[in-house]
């Protein structure tokens, strides 16, 4: 018998706080459609975008930023991959929608 793929594992309560900050929220949207947003990124954009991308985009300091991604990789949000000296983010698409079906669901 096939088994079924494992869901990811949900930490809500590290989720509800990454997504409680404005700027985690953009963050999130403009990784949501990383060909509109960091088209100028050299690297393929399939691995994510680089850090430094997301600091100029944001405006702010770069550890700043850095602790804000921290914040939502902690919470599954996002994943990196470090390519030589860079860090490449992604959304997790399978822990956020695990995530909308338990709001949808669970509430």
């Amino acid at each position: 018998m096939p088994r079924k793929p494992a869901l990811p594992e949900l930490d809500i309560d590290a989720i509800h706080k990454a997504l409680a900050n404005p700027v985690r929220r953009d963050i999130l949207q403009w990784l949501k459609q990383p060909d509109e947003h960091f088209a100028m990124q050299e690297h393929p954009l399939d691995i994510g975008v680089c850090a430094g991308l997301i600091d100029q985009r944001t405006g702010l300091s770069q550890s700043t930023v850095s602790a804000h991604l921290a914040s939502l990789q902690k919470a599954g949000l996002v994943t990196s991959r470090k390519v030589g000296q860079w860090i490449f983010y992604r959304r997790d698409e399978a822990l956020i929608a695990a995530f909308l079906n338990q709001m949808r669901d669970g509430l």
